[in-house]
């Protein structure tokens, strides 16, 4: 994949019921998926999900916008150098 980038997106869930919708469009894009790693925060009533990707950029950004529409859903992205920008 030449023109992939390896990016982090960072998945904050608030309501619970959104936990599905989420999974699902993970699911949608695993091919890209390297890793990803779910901690539900029981105190404050909230789940953290960073998910690793190897994608084309218009994937990653394709992907936070979806889930950062799902409501009670928080989602960024954090995107690797690339070697031009060493």
């Amino acid at each position: 994949m030449s023109d992939s980038r390896v990016a982090v997106l960072s998945i904050l869930v608030e309501q619970v019921e959104a936990v599905e919708r989420v999974n699902a469009m993970l699911h949608e894009y695993a091919p890209y998926v390297i890793g990803r790693m779910g901690l539900p925060y029981r105190e404050k009533g909230i789940s953290v999900i960073c998910v690793v990707m190897d994608a084309p950029q218009p994937a990653i950004s394709a992907l936070s916008g979806k889930i950062g529409r799902i409501s009670g859903v928080s989602a960024k992205v954090a995107y690797a150098k690339t070697a031009a920008e060493h």
